[in-house]
């Protein structure tokens, strides 16, 4: 945080330096788009969050727009915490013209169309805001005009309810940094790259709670995240007493094969997909669902990266259940094919490669007609 005091003040004292805050479409470690200055931009926001100034209006909006072109952008869409801590700061200031900016973060993709809360359009008040809407000629005016009020022309939101979500947004944006949750400071470590610090948190935060559902899953997760893939199968692997039916304890074990795959301990993944098809058994049409789909995937996989006794094993498996699937995606006939060369099955291998390269031209006709 003192990092990103700095940074803030920086931001305060001219903008001239904005530009290394702004939106910036790079590639990460991975080969996957990122936004090469999402964690200068988080740390900026975070360090607002704490420190409101009436002043700021002017880099809070700026902010906000960066943020909602990261939205539009972003390969796997999403509604990140910081877009909508940058929201939520817009939305403290009352501005009635800054409808238009939280509408540019509501549209900028499917996944802040359906999270991103009206309640930001509304901020300023809900008659105000319709008001202001109504009266104006902005090129946004009858979208968003639909949006905010239904078609008798009563708003989406009372008065009353934005009082209560006020309410409930300042307690997860808290003023206070020592009243943030702890699982918040683990997921900035890990934005700005602190993975070292991440961990502390975590550790921190799991030693003192009790070993519950909820948990050990928050715990798989951070733990996967961080890439301690063997420590988070572990957990999952303490978390398969949860599972109280066939779908739940397929699910679990079809998790677990994956951590287990990802730490190396590819006769443990192996052992876990056992036991998941025997859960499937019991699941009505499992092989017409996303379940069954990454069953196959996670067989696939496996039989990728195992040794080669214990591939050809798995990938005779993996090329049996396939059969049963139907309307397997591409991701899962990519791997199909490399899973084939790998044990040299030459054979499947064309028959996947066939099924692959069918599916990719129906996805881009289907683009093409988009």
């Amino acid at each position: 945080m003192e990092a990103a005091r700095r940074a803030l003040e920086r931001a305060r004292s001219s903008s001239a330096g904005w530009h290394e805050l702004r939106y910036a479409r790079g590639t990460d470690a991975d080969g996957q788009s990122c936004d090469e200055n999402a964690g200068r931009r988080a740390s900026v926001l975070w360090a607002l969050q704490y420190d409101r100034r009436a002043g700021d209006l002017p880099l809070v909006r700026w902010l906000v727009g960066q943020e909602a072109q990261c939205r539009r952008e972003a390969p796997f869409q999403g509604l990140t915490d910081e877009t909508e801590l940058a929201g939520y700061l817009l939305a403290e200031y009352r501005q009635v013209e800054d409808v238009w900016l939280h509408w540019e973060v509501k549209r900028a993709n499917f996944d802040t169309w359906c999270g991103y809360d009206a309640e930001y359009l509304f901020a300023a008040g809900v008659s105000a805001t319709v008001a202001f809407v109504r009266d104006s000629g902005h090129a946004d005016r009858d979208d968003v005009l639909a949006y905010l009020v239904d078609q008798e022309g009563e708003p989406g939101v009372s008065e009353e309810g934005l009082a209560q979500w006020w309410g409930g947004t300042r307690s997860r944006f808290p003023g206070d940094p020592t009243a943030e949750d702890p699982l918040t400071w683990i997921a900035r470590a890990k934005l700005v790259g602190e993975q070292v610090l991440a961990r502390e948190w975590l550790d921190r935060w799991a030693v003192d709670r009790p070993r519950d559902r909820a948990t050990l899953s928050q715990l798989r997760y951070e733990l996967a995240d961080l890439g301690a893939f063997a420590e988070a199968a572990s957990a999952q692997r303490e978390s398969l007493v949860f599972a109280d039916n066939a779908w739940d304890a397929a699910s679990a074990w079809q998790s677990l094969a994956g951590l287990e795959r990802q730490a190396g301990n590819h006769a443990a993944a192996w052992e876990a997909l056992r036991e998941c098809r025997r859960a499937l058994h019991d699941v009505s049409g499992w092989t017409e669902v996303g379940l069954g789909r990454m069953y196959v995937e996670e067989l696939f996989l496996l039989a990728r990266s195992a040794s080669a006794e214990l591939a050809a094993v798995v990938f005779v498996e993996a090329d049996r259940q396939a059969r049963h699937v139907p309307r397997l995606p591409l991701v899962v006939l990519r791997v199909a094919v490399e899973a084939a060369d790998r044990v040299g099955q030459q054979t499947a291998a064309r028959r996947y490669r066939q099924l692959r390269d069918a599916e990719q031209l129906r996805i881009d006709v289907e683009l093409g007609r988009a």
